[in-house]
């Protein structure tokens, strides 16, 4: 039984370890000098002891240019026994050539001579002892200590998914851990040559043979991927097969993301749902997106946000002249800023401002004059801005306004709106107003010298407020996970996905256009919740269950990215498009935004949400409520 231990035994004085470092020193010459000299007759300890000093001297000089008494013995590694191994060894080597100065060059009488004269066979063997012993005791500290004096740690029983070098470094990672007691019960491999072999006595099966049976047998609680650049395919190939399995699947993290260089068993991480979208993340690596920044003052709106926050990560790594990030969430921003890293921190500036408010923003112009801007800020909660519709038209249709018209007014180079799939053939006033906002950009680039362009993409994986974050919660809480309806279903792409759009966009767009990631199959949610039920290690539906509760208003069931007169272009990458937009319908879409934007204005606390809608319907005819109590609106005609 393992007791709880003293701080004093968890972290020796390093004075206390010197002393018992030259301690072993002391000893071992005594040891090595019986050795070598009682076959002969000729030991005598007295003649040991007036040498000592000088072995010692030799030993403790090299101790302290090398620090072993600096190591944390309860943490004893490859690192502490080489240390001790090349101070002893130059010791030694310091020692030898000390007497041979002494034998062969000085001439003192013989009291002298002996007393300074070391016999090489000694310093031999004591060389070898007292490393022998050094590290022998530091070893043997350790286990004690993590043997006996250490508080109970619970066994983990883990299988390695991986027999190649990446699984046994996993391997060396988790025996070599302190935090935690793993024990690894076997690795298992697609690769049948592999199977059936021992790595550090732990046999390599086959992944076929893992089953229920041998979980429970083998009492296991986790599966670790181990496998370096997979592809997202076969990761989600591999959770699919060990996902009706009651364990928790964990993935050890990229090389490029170990920490300064290694690998630690804390940076095992969950298998994220954002690891399984069925496809292979998307990558974009532009070098002119770096150059088309260069020497640029760019503003970020909703720089708080889960994609505004993004963009502003990864443009805070090119070389701009100067980044603003702007957004009305105090607490938010800050915590951005906080976490903000950039060659060139102190050209990040952080304003705490309101898209609506023209007059505020128009001063941020003047005193920046922006090259670029990403226009992330927006209100995107279908079923709250369903309920308080002057809130989106003012923010996601005014605001807009309000920095496209500046954009305009202050000969901005490029203008990226972030857009949504719910901006098509929309059924809720949130994807209204933002095919509103579409709308006017486009228009306004029909004459402005500026470049306004518009970015179309579904769900995010783990934005703020999307479905990640509510299930994780309720897994929290013992479920049951909701879900509006068995049918529904979404596009995901994860942030640095969807941010990587934009400024590909930001790139590659002359103006005009609605680019449209290619996001592979739509996902049922359902289908995501059971994911994520297993992945958590849980039973559906014994342990959590997943619970129907209806559409929210103005839910679709299933989503698109296009809208039934659009049709595609393609670009230079084959997972963008450039959507086709129809502009037939929309001849006085402009006058009519500036007039629903100043009703919107005036009307504020009027609340007239009936009008209000009625005429964001005029401007998206297509604008088809469902589940919403503005349904009876389209069965009435409207000005054209």
């Amino acid at each position: 039984m393992k007791i709880n231990h003293p701080k004093t035994l968890k972290n020796l004085p390093r004075w206390v370890i010197l002393l018992i470092d030259i301690s072993i020193i002391i000893f071992s010459y005594i040891i090595s000098n019986f050795i070598i000299n009682s076959f002969t007759g000729s030991f005598d300890l007295i003649e040991v002891y007036k040498k000592i000093p000088i072995i010692t001297f030799f030993y403790i000089t090299y101790f302290l240019i090398f620090g072993t008494y600096k190591g944390i013995i309860r943490q004893t590694g490859i690192v502490d026994a080489q240390n001790v191994f090349l101070a002893n060894i130059l010791a030694f080597g310091s020692l030898l050539l000390f007497s041979f100065f002494i034998r062969n060059t000085l001439d003192f009488n013989n009291f002298t001579l002996n007393f300074y004269r070391l016999s090489y066979s000694v310093l031999f063997v004591h060389s070898f002892v007292s490393t022998i012993l050094m590290v022998f005791l530091r070893v043997v500290y350790k286990t004690i200590y993590y043997t006996y004096l250490t508080p109970t740690i619970k066994t983990k029983n883990v299988i390695i998914y991986g027999a190649g070098d990446s699984g046994i470094i996993t391997y060396n990672t988790l025996k070599s851990d302190t935090s935690d007691n793993y024990n690894v019960i076997s690795f298992i491999d697609d690769n049948q040559i592999k199977c059936g072999q021992k790595i550090n006595g732990v046999y390599v099966k086959h992944s076929s043979k893992i089953d229920l049976e041998y979980i429970t047998q083998n009492n296991i609680n986790q599966i670790i991927i181990s496998i370096q650049n997979i592809s997202q395919n076969k990761l989600f190939e591999i959770s699919e097969k060990l996902s009706n399995l009651p364990v928790k699947i964990k993935i050890i993290p990229a090389v490029k993301d170990w920490l300064n260089g290694n690998y630690s068993a804390k940076q095992i991480k969950q298998l994220r749902i954002e690891d399984l979208l069925g496809r292979d993340s998307i990558k974009l690596n532009n070098p002119i997106v770096d150059q088309e920044l260069d020497n640029k003052v760019v503003l970020i709106t909703g720089a708080a946000g889960s994609i505004g926050s993004e963009i502003a990560r990864q443009v805070a790594q090119k070389n701009f002249k100067k980044l603003i990030l702007l957004d009305i969430a105090e607490s938010a921003l800050y915590d951005v800023q906080q976490s903000m890293q950039s060659p060139k921190i102190n050209d990040v500036e952080y304003i705490i401002g309101n898209v609506r408010d023209h007059d505020g923003i128009k001063h941020i112009f003047k005193k920046y004059n922006p090259d670029y801007i990403y226009h992330a800020a927006a209100y995107k909660h279908v079923p709250l801005m369903e309920k308080y519709p002057f809130e989106a038209v003012n923010t996601n249709i005014k605001g807009t306004k309000v920095m496209a018209d500046l954009a305009h007014e202050f000969g901005v180079e490029k203008f990226v709106m972030v857009s949504t799939d719910k901006a098509v053939n929309p059924t809720n006033v949130m994807g209204a107003t933002k095919r509103c906002a579409e709308i006017y950009v486009n228009c306004l680039n029909s004459y402005s010298e500026t470049n306004f362009i518009v970015t179309r993409f579904g769900n995010v994986l783990g934005s703020n407020g999307s479905v990640i974050p509510l299930f994780k919660r309720q897994l929290e809480n013992g479920g049951p996970l909701t879900v509006t309806h068995p049918d529904i279903t979404r596009y995901f792409m994860t942030i640095p996905e969807a941010c990587q759009l934009v400024l590909e966009a930001g790139t590659m767009g002359k103006g005009g256009e609605i680019f449209v990631f290619d996001m592979g199959e739509s996902m049922k949610i359902v289908d995501l919740a059971k994911r994520m039920i297993k992945l958590s290690g849980y039973k559906y539906p014994e342990e959590i269950d997943i619970k129907i509760v209806g559409l929210r208003p103005g839910e679709k069931i299933f989503e698109e990215l296009l809208a039934n007169d659009e049709n595609t272009q393609k670009t230079h990458h084959e997972k963008i498009m450039i959507a086709r937009v129809n502009y037939s319908k929309i001849e006085n879409a402009f006058n009519n935004i500036n007039n629903l934007c100043i009703f919107a204005s005036e009307n504020e606390f009027n609340k007239d949400n009936i009008n209000l809608v009625k005429q964001i319907k005029n401007i998206v005819p297509e604008f088809k409520s469902q589940n919403s109590e503005y349904e009876f609106l389209d069965n009435l005609v409207y000005e054209k």
